[in-house]
């Protein structure tokens, strides 16, 4: 039997009413396959739009690990890897996913799960004067994900830190933005901003009010050749490419995907207060749905009884951190 409370991710609900509303009203339409349906055509347009971006590239793929798999993958020359944190999504959720495309994840030093302009400069610095660099892997490509899987935020000005290190060094900046509402909500940096200073990044639609799929925006000219066969190959076009589209456009209809965003950092920081009220400790301060806190064991099996929470790490012999995550529907 589930429990009241409902913190352990932010996709255990189906989809937000509005999405439900669009899909019953369009299901009996009958439209092209492989996202090439009026739907997708709409929902594209709309996040070009949100993202003063007239010439991107937008495209829809039917989940998280398989969208990354498959953009970096086309990305990438055969020799290069990936630069991400220790605590990256690619790095400890995705089961080696990356590595499976013979790219290797090249992890370096990371502040609260963000990485530095200076810890990429570093290691491109260690990699170009390597007297044996032949034998190892070249970065080609800087992974971040906002929020971080630790829940906290880039803030504008390290992006633009980033992005100017990566275009100086000719390296390709791709921003996983599976809970991307949540970060557009919380923090400073706007859709247009990722547009303007990314080579690519992913709105996510699972974690952020959809029943699946992500939409990947290519800013500029840096769509990579050939994009539909590449996610085709790597199984994430969905035949009934319309799921998505009649999705995401809901999404991008009337603000929808902002004001979701804003419902659960709402709610996170409701959760936040009670909890700092009744003197539980946090194991790191973070302004998203994903709040960390240390709890003594004994309370973590008390409120297990009552709230369904993600077990994240040993603290130590009698406490332990876990994971409350608010999401859209989070009331």
């Amino acid at each position: 039997m589930a429990t009241p409370y409902q913190f352990q991710c932010d996709y255990i609900a189906g989809c937000t009413p509005q999405i439900m509303d669009a899909l019953l009203r369009h299901n009996l339409t009958e439209v092209p396959g492989y996202c090439e349906d009026m739907f997708c055509k709409e929902a594209e347009a709309k996040i070009r739009e949100a993202c003063k971006c007239p010439d991107a590239g937008v495209f829809f793929f039917a989940g998280g690990t398989i969208c990354n798999l498959s953009l970096i993958s086309a990305v990438l020359r055969p020799w290069q890897g990936v630069l991400a944190a220790p605590s990256g999504h690619i790095a400890a959720h995705e089961t080696g996913a990356i590595e499976a495309t013979g790219h290797k994840v090249l992890e370096i030093d990371a502040v609260d799960g963000k990485l530095t302009a200076e810890a990429v400069r570093k290691a491109l610095v260690s990699y170009r004067t390597n007297a044996e660099r032949i034998f190892y892997v070249e970065p080609g490509l800087v992974y971040i994900s906002n929020p971080t899987e630790l829940g906290t935020l880039y803030s504008l000005a390290e992006l633009k830190e980033l992005s100017k290190v990566c275009r100086e060094e000719g390296l390709f900046l791709y921003v996983d933005g599976a809970r991307l509402a949540y970060a557009l909500a919380a923090g400073d940096i706007k859709l247009e901003d990722y547009a303007r200073l990314t080579d690519a990044f992913c709105i996510g639609g699972t974690k952020c009010g959809a029943l699946c799929g992500e939409a990947v925006v290519f800013c500029g000219m840096h769509v990579p050749a050939h994009p539909i066969p590449r996610i085709k190959q790597h199984g994430a076009l969905l035949a009934k490419g319309r799921l998505t589209g009649v999705q995401f456009e809901a999404l991008f209809t009337d603000g929808l995907y902002f004001e979701i965003g804003r419902q659960a950092i709402e709610t996170a920081q409701a959760l936040r207060r009670v909890l700092h009220e009744r003197g539980y400790q946090f194991f790191l301060e973070t302004p998203t749905n994903q709040q960390f806190v240390i709890l003594p064991n004994e309370d973590m099996a008390r409120i297990r009884e009552h709230a369904s929470i993600e077990y994240w790490e040993k603290y130590d012999e009698t406490h332990t951190v876990v994971r409350f995550c608010t999401s859209w529907a989070t009331t």
